[in-house]
């Protein structure tokens, strides 16, 4: 992998790191009760968003892990296999 690539690789690492780092600190505050909202940048969330500041958190995850996959020199996409069966 050339040095231009790795560089883009770790830019968005970086980047997906300190996003979720965001999203874990407003996710404890609104749970943790602390708080009934929670500023992210410029977006307001409340106690309501929970479900959704869940799912924004573990896309965050799975995106670091293709990236470090990809700077390990693995496969960013997990290979799934699929056995039909008779019934």
């Amino acid at each position: 992998m050339d040095k231009k690539k790795i560089k883009r690789i770790e830019g968005r690492l970086d980047f997906y790191t300190r996003l979720r780092d965001k999203l874990y600190a407003a996710y404890e505050a609104l749970v943790e009760g602390g708080a009934q909202s929670y500023v992210i940048d410029d977006r307001e969330l409340t106690r309501l968003d929970i479900g959704d500041l869940w799912s924004q958190i573990e896309e965050c995850e799975e995106k670091i892990e293709e990236l470090e996959a990809l700077l390990a020199g693995a496969s960013a996409r997990k290979a799934v296999a699929v056995v039909p069966r008779d019934r």
